[in-house]
C-alpha cells in the first residue's frame, strides 16, 4: 500500500508539463511531491501532505555537518521520472537544492541508494557561494565526494576564479584542481580576454576548513609576462592565519643597501604564533629577526629578538631584544591578600650598542629610541588599598653630537594608596611611596638617594544640576637619605608642604541656532584657587620632577611641577570659560571654544634648578577651539598668548578634510617661540579626481580597466631650519584585481644625518604581495589612511545566493 501511494504521486507529477516538487529525502525513505494536477485528483492523505514551511529568525551562513544530511531536498524540472527509493531523473531546466547547495543542469540523475547525483549539459553547482560550471558532474550529495570535468569556478572567500581540466571533490571542505588557473581579475566579455595577472599550476588544492590554497608547479604571470616560477606555494583564502613562507620583501636603503627578506610565519596554535625573518643587507650582512606572541586567559605577551652576527659596517655583533608580558596571578594564598589577584607587567628592552637606534631606525619603535625602559611591576588591590612593587632600569643610548643626562633607575619603588568616599560625601586618600634612586653620579652630578614620600588629601565635592564647588586640603611630606652629603654637608633632608584649593564652576544652557542648524549651547565658567605656602627646596636634588606643560589640562592643577621633588608655592586664581555647541538629539559636540588665565597674587619662588622665580601677576592666556561642524571637516587649535609682549608664545593649529573613503587631507602648524616652527601636511587622495573622475574606488569590485591613481604622503617641514625633517611620499595604483605602490621614506636620525629608502610593492589582490610592504609605514604616518583592500567582515554565502 505504501508503494502504491508513492506511484500515484509520481504519476500525477509526470502528467504535469512544468512541476515544482518538494522532495523530502529524510533518511532516504520518503518521497512527497505536490503539483498542479492536469485532471481530477483524489485529495492527498496526511502521509502525502507537503512539508509545512516554518519561519526562522536567523539564516545560517554555515550549516553544521551534523544536520546537513537531515535537510530536505527541493527539485524543479520540466519533467521528472524515476522509481521510489531507487533513482530519479530530471530533464530540462533541472534544479536540485539542499541546504547551501544548488545544482542546475540540462539533465540530472539521482541514485538514492548510493546518494550519487550525475549532471550533464550546462551544469552549474553553487555550494555556500563557491560556484563551478562545466559539462559533467558526478557527486555524492551528503559527503560531497565526486568530480567535475572541464569546470570554470569561482571562490567566494577571496573572490577568485579560473578554469581547469578537472576538479576532484575530496569532501565538503577540500578539493583538488588539475591543470588549473586562478586570478581575481573580473572576467570581461570577449574571446580574447586575458586577466592582468594569472596563476597557472599543475595542481591547486583548496582547503576551506583551513582557508588555505596550495599550488604546485605554478607560474605567476603579470601583463602576460611570467614574473615568478613557483614550484610550491600556499596562499590564503581569507584573512585567517596560516603557517608558511610569506611573500619576500625587497628594499633599497642608503645605509643598509639592498635589503631582501623572506619571512616565515608559524601558526603554532590559535593563541600562539611566531615569525622568523632572515634578511640580507648588501652593505651589512645577514640578520635574523624573530617575534613570538602568546595569549592566554590570565596572561599575554610578545617577545622580539633581532640578531646580526657580523655587521660589516661596524665590524661587530649587533642585537636587540624587546619583551612585553602581562599576567594575573591567582592562588589561594594570593586570594586571601587581594580582591582580584596580582597583576605582573614586564616591559624589557635592550640593544647591543649606542648606534643601534640610528643604524636600524625602522626597527620596532621601542628599540629605536634613546631611552630604553626595563620595567617590572607587581600590583594588587585589597579593599580600599592598591599597592605596587616596581623596578625600573634605563638603557641610555648616547650620541656624541647630542648627549643626554640619563634618568634615575628605581631599584626598587614601593607604593600604596588608600582611597574612599564616606557616607557624608567626603573623599579621602593617602598615597605613600618609597623609592631608591640610582644613576651614574659622574653624569648626573647628584647623589643617589632613598626617598619616602606621602600625600594626604581630603575633599568634599558639592555637585548640583547647574554647577559644582570642591574644597580640597592636601599635605605633602617627603624625607631623603643621600649616599653622599649635599653641599651643606647633610646626608638627609625633609619637607612638609600643605595646600588648600577650591575648584568651582557653573553650567548654563540655552537653545541656539547658527547657520540654519539647531544646537544646545552651553556656557561654563570655572574658577580655581590654590594656596600653597613657600618651603625652601633649593638644596633638594631632582630625581623624577619637571615643569608641567602649560595647557588646558594642567592650568587647573595645584602643583606647577610633575613628580614629587618639587611642590610649588602658589597663591593664584585661575579663571576660564568654555562654551560648547551640542546636537540637541544626540549630544554630539559640534564645536568647543575656551579661554583661561592665571592671576597670581604672590611670586612663585620654588623653581627647578637654575630657574628664576615667577613674578608675573598674570600668566599667558590660553585660547582653544575645536570645530566638528560637518563630518567632513575637523578643526582644532590652541594658542598660548603673552599679554605683556602681545605675542604668541606657542601655538598649534590643525585641520582635517575627509569627504569620503580614501580621501583625506590633514594640515598642522606648530610654533614655539625661539625653539621650533614646523608645518605638517598629510594626505591620501585619488588623482583621478583632479581631472573629473569622481567615481568610487575600484576596491569595491575586482574590475579590470583603466584603474585609479592615488597620491599618499606626509611632509614635516621645519621653517626655522628650512628643510624637511621627516617625509613619506608615494603613489598607489588600484587596477581592481592588483595594486601597485611606490613610496619614498626619509627619517632624520640626527641633526646632520638621515636615512632614506624606497619601497615598491605589487599586490595581487586575494593572492599575495611582492616587494617591500609600505602599508604599515603609510598607516603610521598618514592620519586616517585607509588600506585600499581592507576587508572588514568575511563574505557571506548569501551575497552569491541562487
Amino acid at each position: 500500500m505504501h508503494n502504491l501511494k508513492h506511484r500515484a504521486s509520481l504519476l500525477r507529477l509526470i502528467r504535469s508539463p512544468v512541476a515544482l516538487v518538494a522532495w523530502a529525502l529524510l533518511h532516504g525513505t520518503s518521497l512527497y511531491a505536490q503539483v498542479a494536477p492536469a485532471g481530477p485528483v483524489l485529495p492527498l492523505t496526511p502521509e502525502e501532505s507537503p512539508i509545512p514551511l516554518q519561519s526562522s529568525p536567523l539564516l545560517q551562513d554555515q550549516i553544521p555537518n551534523t544536520s546537513r544530511s537531515a535537510l530536505p531536498t527541493f527539485i524543479y524540472s520540466d519533467s521528472l521520472t524515476g522509481r521510489p527509493d531507487l533513482e530519479t531523473v530530471l530533464e530540462g531546466n533541472a534544479v536540485l537544492r539542499r541546504g547551501d547547495m544548488v545544482i542546475k543542469a540540462d539533465r540530472l540523475e539521482y541514485d538514492q541508494p548510493t546518494d550519487l547525483a550525475k549532471a550533464t549539459g550546462q551544469v552549474r553547482i553553487n555550494r555556500a557561494g563557491n560556484v563551478y560550471e562545466g559539462p559533467l558532474l558526478e557527486l555524492k550529495l551528503d559527503s560531497f565526494e565526486g568530480f567535475f570535468n572541464e569546470p570554470r569556478y569561482y571562490f567566494l572567500k577571496n573572490d577568485s576564479h579560473g578554469d581547469a581540466d578537472r576538479v576532484d571533490f575530496i569532501d565538503d571542505q577540500r578539493a583538488v584542481i588539475h591543470n588549473a588557473t586562478l586570478t581575481t581579475c573580473r572576467r570581461l566579455p570577449g574571446p580574447d580576454w586575458l586577466p592582468d595577472w594569472i596563476l597557472r599550476a599543475n595542481t591547486i588544492r583548496m582547503d576551506n576548513e583551513e582557508d588555505v590554497g596550495t599550488a604546485e608547479g605554478a607560474v605567476l604571470s603579470f601583463k602576460r609576462v611570467p614574473v615568478l616560477p613557483i614550484p610550491y606555494i600556499t596562499f590564503p583564502l581569507s584573512d585567517k592565519r596560516k603557517s608558511g613562507l610569506m611573500p619576500p620583501t625587497l628594499g633599497v636603503d642608503n645605509v643598509n643597501g639592498v635589503e631582501v627578506s623572506m619571512p616565515y610565519y608559524w601558526n603554532i596554535a590559535p593563541n600562539r604564533d611566531a615569525t622568523f625573518t632572515p634578511t640580507v643587507m648588501s652593505k651589512r650582512g645577514v640578520s635574523l629577526g624573530s617575534e613570538f606572541r602568546y595569549l592566554e586567559a590570565d596572561y599575554a605577551g610578545q617577545l622580539r629578538l633581532d640578531l646580526m652576527p657580523v655587521d660589516q659596517l661596524r665590524d661587530s655583533n649587533r642585537w636587540a631584544m624587546g619583551y612585553q608580558h602581562q599576567t594575573t596571578l591567582r592562588n589561594s594564598l594570593i586570594s586571601q591578600l587581594t580582591d582580584n589577584g596580582m597583576a605582573l607587567n614586564l616591559n624589557l628592552n635592550r640593544v647591543s650598542d649606542d648606534n643601534y637606534w640610528k643604524d636600524f631606525s625602522r626597527s620596532s619603535t621601542s628599540l629605536t629610541q634613546r631611552l630604553l625602559a626595563n620595567d617590572a611591576t607587581l600590583s594588587w588591590t585589597n579593599g580600599y588599598f592598591s599597592s605596587s612593587v616596581r623596578t625600573l632600569k634605563w638603557q641610555t643610548i648616547q650620541d656624541v653630537t647630542a648627549p643626554i643626562i640619563p634618568p634615575y633607575d628605581r631599584l626598587p619603588q614601593l607604593a600604596t594608596r588608600y582611597a574612599r568616599i564616606d557616607d557624608n560625601g567626603f573623599d579621602y586618600s593617602v598615597d605613600a611611596d618609597y623609592t631608591q634612586f640610582q644613576a651614574d653620579s659622574m653624569l648626573t652630578r647628584q647623589p643617589n638617594a632613598q626617598r619616602a614620600f606621602s600625600l594626604m588629601q581630603v575633599s568634599r565635592p558639592f555637585i548640583g544640576p547647574a554647577g559644582f564647588i570642591t574644597p580640597k586640603l592636601q599635605l605633602h611630606a617627603a624625607s631623603y637619605q643621600f649616599d653622599t652629603p649635599l653641599t651643606n654637608g647633610n646626608n638627609s633632608a625633609s619637607r612638609v608642604v600643605p595646600t588648600l584649593s577650591l575648584d568651582s564652576g557653573l553650567v548654563f544652557e540655552r537653545d541656539a541656532s547658527y547657520f540654519g542648524k539647531d544646537f544646545r549651547q552651553t556656557l561654563e565658567p570655572r574658577a580655581f584657587y590654590v594656596n600653597t605656602p613657600y618651603r625652601d627646596q633649593r638644596l633638594l636634588p631632582i630625581y623624577d620632577s619637571g615643569a608641567s606643560d602649560f595647557n588646558f589640562a594642567t592650568i587647573y592643577t595645584e602643583n606647577a611641577f610633575v613628580g614629587n621633588d618639587r611642590i610649588s608655592d602658589s597663591n593664584l586664581l585661575t579663571l576660564g570659560v568654555t562654551t560648547r555647541l551640542l546636537n540637541p538629539d544626540t549630544g554630539a559636540e559640534a564645536a568647543r571654544f575656551g579661554i583661561a588665565q592665571r592671576l597670581r597674587f604672590a611670586d612663585q619662588n620654588v623653581t627647578m634648578p637654575g630657574g628664576a622665580p615667577v613674578t608675573d601677576r598674570i600668566s599667558d592666556i590660553l585660547l582653544g577651539a575645536s570645530v566638528n561642524w560637518d563630518p567632513k571637516w575637523a578643526f582644532d587649535s590652541t594658542v598660548q598668548f603673552n599679554p605683556t609682549t602681545e605675542k604668541s608664545v606657542r601655538s598649534s593649529v590643525g585641520a582635517r578634510y575627509n569627504p569620503g573613503n580614501y580621501r583625506v587631507v590633514t594640515a598642522a602648524y606648530r610654533y614655539q617661540r625661539d625653539l621650533s616652527e614646523q608645518v605638517d601636511v598629510g594626505w591620501q587622495w585619488p588623482l583621478n579626481d583632479l581631472w573629473g573622475d569622481r567615481g568610487q574606488n575600484l576596491g569595491a569590485g575586482r574590475g579590470q580597466g583603466e584603474g585609479r591613481w592615488y597620491s599618499v604622503g606626509r611632509l614635516n617641514y621645519s621653517l626655522q631650519e628650512r628643510k624637511l625633517v621627516n617625509s613619506v611620499i608615494g603613489f598607489e595604483y588600484d587596477a581592481g584585481c592588483w595594486l601597485g605602490r611606490a613610496v619614498l621614506e626619509r627619517l632624520q636620525t640626527s641633526t646632520s644625518t638621515a636615512s632614506q629608502r624606497i619601497m615598491f610593492q605589487l599586490e595581487f589582490v586575494g593572492f599575495t604581495r611582492l616587494g617591500v610592504n609600505p602599508l604599515q609605514t603609510l598607516k603610521d604616518n598618514i592620519p586616517n589612511y585607509q588600506f585600499l583592500r581592507e576587508q572588514t567582515s568575511p563574505p557571506s554565502r548569501f551575497s552569491n545566493y541562487e
